[in-house]
């Protein structure tokens, strides 16, 4: 049995924000519930949808370039060459916070809620909502 592999997409749904209490919601498709309100939303992008079908990824095992197919993350593939299963995971768009101690830029997942960070340089202590 082979292992089990997990990439992770190169293309993610647009950001969108709660229409309730305007946090951002979870970057994903379908129904959502917000996880600053707990609003439930309905989010559907055709164009998403379109690319994923149509994005290209290279097999993990032997590197051969497949067309995905399918419209949803996280999607279980399995190669046609050499039979390796795999997972093509949702992308988390990373961002870039300054320090509001050291302005040092912070490079981290973009995820909705709120964050409490501890700067590695400076020790500073700060809040992030997103």
């Amino acid at each position: 049995m082979s292992e089990e592999y997990t990439i992770e997409s190169k293309i993610s749904p647009p950001p969108l924000s709660c229409p309730k209490c305007k946090g951002m919601l979870p970057m994903k498709l379908g129904d959502l519930t917000c996880l600053l309100c707990e609003a439930k939303v309905r989010v559907d992008h055709p164009l998403t949808r379109r690319k994923w079908e149509e994005e290209k990824v290279s097999c993990p095992e032997c590197s051969k370039v497949l067309v995905a197919g399918v419209d949803h993350r996280p999607a279980q593939l399995k190669c046609g060459m050499c039979e390796a299963h795999f997972t093509i995971a949702e992308q988390v768009p990373r961002v870039e916070i300054s320090c509001p101690g050291c302005e040092r830029n912070l490079r981290m997942k973009r995820r909705p809620g709120r964050r409490e960070i501890e700067c590695p340089a400076c020790e500073t202590s700060f809040a992030v909502k997103f």
